[in-house]
């Protein structure tokens, strides 16, 4: 872990892209208005979207203004085409490996009448990648990396975000983390965890992550404890904003815009992000978490966790062919 004196990278214009690691995932979302009936049916309006937190973010970056988003991550033959293309339509330049002998990822998304969503997750293809997918030429341009939490939550993918982080730090690039899950941290183990993500500059959890990996009941108070480690810690409260903190001490708290929430899901990768993004062009970190939470709060006004798609166009075939090999 570094110390305090970094916060998160340094200002000023974007010196080059983001590189994102992580999940690519096939989100089945269930909106219900009533409760679940056990052993019956319950009406729901369901819909099959792209989604996954690695790529969300990735989506939400390119959204919000960041040059040359990349994704890198494993999905199935299954779906392979139907990721990449909706990658592209949202500008963002897909590396995914296609692997032979796992299905795509699922993800089940319940989501109440008050749009808070259940996961019921099948990791699939998504964690299969490995030290032997890493190559350090993946970091030519790349002025920020990003990885998904649910990286560390395998022994393949954790050895590939190792592997990043340690090239990354070479080449003195500022790297993220978004722990992602606090259920799969909780499995995993919180000491585990962070023992883990040690060479990340900027953690980027929600409260409940934030406070299993602290035992403080208090968000910010667990924003303060994180920051003694990382230079710079966001912690995403929803609907309550975020918490900026360094060097053991809250610096900012940020609002949130008030909306009518539908879905829930992808907002803490959307507020991700759109604040990866603001940082690449030059925001400080209370513009970055503003922008962060512009992002999350237009997030939850549509169901799954990607921004509109940009459409087909000359540009997304100029992503694909020059997309990462």
């Amino acid at each position: 872990m570094t110390g305090p004196g970094d916060a998160g990278g340094p200002p000023g214009p974007a010196r080059g892209g983001l590189l994102v690691i992580g999940d690519v995932i096939t989100d089945v979302v269930a909106r219900h208005t009533v409760p679940l009936a056990p052993a019956t049916d319950t009406t729901a309006r369901v819909s099959t979207l792209p989604g996954g937190a690695g790529a969300n973010a990735a989506c939400w970056a390119a959204r919000s203004g960041a040059p040359d988003v990349r994704l890198m991550g494993c999905v199935g033959a299954d779906s392979a085409a139907w990721h990449e293309d909706a990658l592209l339509r949202c500008g963002v330049r897909p590396a995914l490996r296609v692997d032979p002998d796992a299905a795509t990822g699922t993800v089940i998304c319940l989501v109440d009448a008050t749009a808070e969503r259940t996961l019921v997750t099948d990791s699939g293809a998504a964690l299969r990648l490995s030290a032997a997918d890493w190559r350090d030429g993946l970091l030519d341009g790349v002025a920020r990396l990003h990885l998904s939490g649910y990286l560390f939550f395998a022994d393949g993918s954790r050895t590939l975000a190792s592997a990043a982080m340690a090239a990354a730090r070479e080449r003195s690039v500022p790297v993220s983390v978004d722990p992602a899950s606090a259920g799969f941290i909780e499995q995993h183990g919180p000491a585990a965890f962070l023992t883990s993500v040690a060479a990340a500059d900027l953690l980027l959890p929600n409260s409940d992550e934030a406070t299993l990996l602290t035992g403080l009941a208090d968000p910010a108070d667990a924003a303060a404890e994180l920051s003694r480690d990382f230079s710079l810690v966001a912690v995403k409260r929803g609907a309550a904003g975020a918490v900026l903190a360094a060097g053991g001490d809250v610096l900012a708290r940020v609002p949130a815009p008030v909306v009518a929430p539908v879905d829930t899901t992808g907002a803490g990768d959307a507020f991700t992000g759109a604040f990866l993004a603001s940082l690449l062009t030059g925001g400080d970190p209370v513009a970055a978490a503003e922008a962060g939470c512009r992002a999350g709060a237009e997030a939850v006004t549509r169901a799954g966790g990607r921004p509109p798609e940009r459409g087909v166009s000359a540009a997304a075939g100029a992503l694909r062919s020059g997309a990462p090999t």
